[in-house]
């Protein structure tokens, strides 16, 4: 937006997109402003490049051959901009990470916080969603994912070391119940549903001596958000499962009581991870020597 190629990066990013609505907030601008840019450049080129529909926005032939031309050379002058500014010696400028919502709680106080704090002329712009996502289509500087799930062609950094999953349920739930001694004991308990972002429901997953199992748990409610299934437990709803991080707290301070910890084993850390580029900027290579550093000092004290 601050290149001046807001008109450009706009049909591109309606293209990419298919919306207006999901292209203004990978702009960080109103779908009213970004309607009015492409107003404005289809007045100036006389002819329109999208045909808009209460439901859908399609690419017009001549919008098709606009960004099929603008397309590559829009990258070459963003490339010619990044080289330029990788000159800089003061980190700043935008940052955007997409990361999946539990790695951003993990994240934020140990890794980010302290970026900023460090270079206050940078801005992170961090965005929070189930579903992964191709972080170069989608204009994301980087990704935070477990390390299974990082793309081969990505450049990744551990975060920490590896993580449990973790179930639980409040002592006035357990109160005058026989606890699960094995995964297919949860069949007789009220656990708390999850819902994932594609909408399919979670299943459970646990694993011992090789053995895995995965169950479809019962229970009166589900959920797609992992506060709200906390809450659910500590009012005595049932068992959930959640990533440990998320309810450490609430085990070490009897809150919350565990159980099947033995069918937990660890699974892969969490990654930074982002592609590999010519130009990076003061920010960018900034970023990555922070979440290198951060990671070496989670190692040693691990």
């Amino acid at each position: 937006m601050k290149d001046g190629l807001i008109e450009l990066d706009a049909v591109l990013a309606i293209a990419r997109r298919g919306s207006f609505r999901a292209a203004a907030l990978d702009l960080d601008m109103s779908t009213t402003a970004l309607s009015n840019a492409i107003g404005k450049l289809e007045r100036r080129l006389g002819v329109r490049l999208f045909n808009r529909t209460t439901r859908s926005v399609s690419l017009t032939d001549a919008g098709r051959n606009f960004v099929e031309r603008v397309g590559p050379a829009l990258q070459d002058i963003h490339e010619a901009m990044n080289a330029a500014r990788s000159q800089q010696k003061t980190p700043s400028g935008t940052l955007r990470i997409n990361a999946f919502p539990t790695a951003t709680r993990e994240i934020l106080s140990p890794l980010v916080l302290p970026f900023l704090r460090r270079y206050p002329h940078v801005h992170i712009d961090l965005v929070t969603e189930g579903r992964l996502v191709d972080i170069v289509a989608e204009g994301f500087d980087f990704g935070i994912r477990s390390a299974d799930l990082v793309p081969s062609d990505m450049i990744a950094v551990p975060l920490g070391p590896s993580r449990r999953n973790a179930v639980v349920a409040s002592p006035a739930y357990f109160q005058g119940r026989m606890r699960p001694q094995v995964p297919p004991d949860l069949l007789a308990h009220a656990c708390i549903r999850a819902r994932l972002p594609n909408g399919a429901l979670y299943r459970w997953s646990f694993e011992k001596d090789g053995q895995p199992v995965q169950l479809d748990v019962n229970g009166h409610i589900t959920l797609d958000e992992t506060s709200l299934a906390r809450i659910a437990v500590l009012e005595n709803m049932g068992i959930g499962y959640f990533m440990e991080s998320d309810v450490r707290d609430d085990i070490e301070s009897g809150r919350l009581e565990r159980v099947l910890e033995d069918w937990t084993p660890p699974i892969a850390p969490i990654c930074l991870y982002y592609p590999g580029r010519r130009h990076p900027s003061a920010a960018f290579k900034a970023f990555i020597s922070h979440a290198r550093e951060a990671a070496r000092t989670t190692q040693a004290i691990s």
